[in-house]
């Protein structure tokens, strides 16, 4: 899709992205989850949502995906910190889409919540990378999402120091991290931008 293309069509449904935000930063308000200690949830979702809004035109196959595509943004953590189910998911997603978008993009969200793991590694294994390299637009979010991540733990934003100190581990996490997320699906919803591997690669040094 055309940038201009894409930037249209984020105006044009504009209202709803702008519901779902709202929606999404009032879930997590709810069980009093924050980023970084020190600053609402709703922070890191806005950041990886920017992603979207700036890379989106590169993966988005057509107008019907963008809106799913925005809530995956906003909702990528909601199972997994915010104590929502599947279904849950689904159905707060067709309040804006229909049922294919609503499956499309739940599908999204259950391929970005981590597995049950008492460690980091456990948590991203095997199956949970398998997961996203074969959901559409899965690449895509987890790459905004960590993102969202280094561009704040690179950032002079942490008070707390604890997404600063993050920058060695995601430097270290990386290689096996850019191939774990890569899918050799010939599907343009499976891309990966090659400006947002510079930019990360770039911020990790």
């Amino acid at each position: 899709m055309k940038p201009q293309e894409f930037i249209q069509l984020m105006k044009k449904y504009g209202e709803e992205i702008a519901q779902i935000r709202q929606s999404a930063h009032d879930l997590h308000a709810e069980v009093n989850q924050t980023y970084d200690n020190v600053l609402p949830y709703g922070h890191h979702l806005d950041m990886v949502a920017d992603a979207v809004k700036e890379y989106g035109y590169a993966v988005c196959e057509c107008e019907e995906d963008v809106v799913p595509l925005f809530f995956g943004a906003y909702y990528h953590d909601s199972i997994e910190d915010a104590r929502l189910t599947y279904n849950n998911v689904k159905a707060i997603a067709g309040q804006w889409m229909n049922a294919s978008q609503a499956l499309m993009a739940a599908e999204m969200v259950y391929a970005l919540t981590n597995e049950k793991g008492r460690t980091r590694a456990e948590r991203a294994n095997d199956k949970y990378y398998q997961g996203i390299r074969e959901t559409p637009y899965a690449p895509f979010l987890k790459l905004s999402d960590r993102l969202a991540n280094i561009s704040y733990s690179c950032s002079t934003s942490s008070e707390s120091g604890r997404c600063s100190c993050m920058k060695d581990v995601y430097s270290s996490e990386w290689q096996h991290f850019i191939e774990s997320i890569k899918s050799d699906q010939n599907d343009i919803r499976y891309n990966l931008p090659e400006e947002m591997i510079s930019r990360i690669e770039e911020m990790i040094g």
